[in-house]
């Protein structure tokens, strides 16, 4: 089976996205499953005006269509809702080709912390972006039933994974006071990172990311350590450096660094909001609390070895099963009913 993804978050940026798709690719290939993807690679890019380091893809539907039919694949998944994923998806309605989706980011919070445009107008263009879809993918029970309720159809669950081989306690010493309150992500005003940064708490802040606030919040925290992007084993090694992981963000719908730090053997600090109450739910690995600081205090006391046996309850491996299931389900379904198949000419979703 060969699955093509269409997508617009692709290296070299650095977000829970790309890595949910390397990652689910190259557990799907252990079990037999091929996995290409369409990316900004193919195409022309330019930087957004409020954030440089993000390129957005400037495809065109002809190429779309050769790349799609090139590939020859048995089934398509639309990733994200950009560029590339509109055409992706213009190209499957055109010639009547089922195809999949999955909601990963929450943009109508995101686009309205940036533009004035209403977060209701935002999400009634994202329901008709998915609403053709034959099963839209989300992280989490919660997420699934929000998506419902704001009038999706089709919604199913794809749960995400951590890499233990990774991901692992081992010592590590960054010669800063303890206790290392660790932050890991993209440095955006979406983070919610000043929640953090704010915070009287002993030790050290550590901030681990980049990202276009980066420079204006070193200059007013400056007793707080921004390390800047890091990745693989780099990563890894700030995971293991710290005490406790704190989770700013009140948007994220799921938070994939959360499942890295339980693996590094890190108690989560966070608001009780949608991303780390489903991750979390009532496990005795992490401590949600309005009050931040009362959280970050309250992880402190958390069991090391409990965050471990907590995220090795989460695999690639059956997160890519669940994905592949979840495509094989729908995969000869038209919405007509009918089976269709890509020719030389004409597309096919073989069984």
């Amino acid at each position: 089976m060969h699955i093509l993804v269409a997508t617009d978050a692709w290296h070299p940026q650095v977000n829970g996205v790309v890595r949910t798709l390397t990652m689910m690719a190259d557990a799907a290939e252990r079990l037999g499953v091929e996995v290409s993807f369409v990316t900004p690679q193919s195409f022309r890019t330019f930087g957004l005006p409020s954030y440089r380091d993000l390129r957005v893809a400037l495809p065109t539907p002809a190429k779309i269509a050769r790349l799609i039919e090139d590939a020859r694949p048995d089934s398509i998944h639309i990733a994200t809702e950009g560029p590339i994923g509109l055409l992706a998806r213009r190209y499957c309605r055109k010639h009547q080709v089922p195809f999949t989706t999955s909601f990963h980011t929450r943009f109508p919070e995101y686009i309205s912390a940036r533009l004035p445009i209403p977060e209701s107008w935002i999400w009634a263009a994202l329901r008709a972006f998915h609403r053709p879809s034959q099963a839209v993918m989300a992280a989490t029970p919660a997420l699934s039933n929000e998506l419902r309720s704001r009038g999706f159809r089709n919604v199913v669950l794809w749960p995400r994974g951590v890499d233990a081989r990774l991901f692992h306690p081992r010592a590590v010493e960054l010669g800063l006071p303890r206790p290392i309150f660790l932050c890991v992500g993209r440095v955006a005003v979406e983070k919610n990172l000043e929640a953090f940064l704010d915070l009287d708490l002993p030790g050290t802040k550590l901030v681990v990311g980049d990202g276009p606030a980066r420079a204006s919040l070193q200059r007013r925290y400056p007793h707080a350590v921004f390390l800047g992007s890091r990745q693989g084993e780099a990563l890894a090694e700030a995971y293991a450096a710290a005490d406790v992981f704190v989770f700013p963000s009140k948007t994220d719908t799921f938070g994939l660094v959360l499942l890295e730090a339980l693996a590094s053997g890190l108690p989560v600090a966070a608001f009780p909001v949608t991303g780390p109450r489903d991750v979390i739910g009532n496990a005795p690995v992490g401590a949600l609390n309005d009050d931040l600081r009362t959280a970050c205090l309250s992880a402190l006391q958390i069991s090391p070895q409990a965050c471990l046996e907590f995220a090795a309850g989460y695999t690639w491996e059956s997160s890519a099963r669940v994905f592949v299931e979840n495509i094989t389900n729908i995969r000869n379904v038209e919405p007509s009913g009918e089976t269709v198949e890509f020719a030389a000419e004409t597309p096919r979703v073989v069984a």
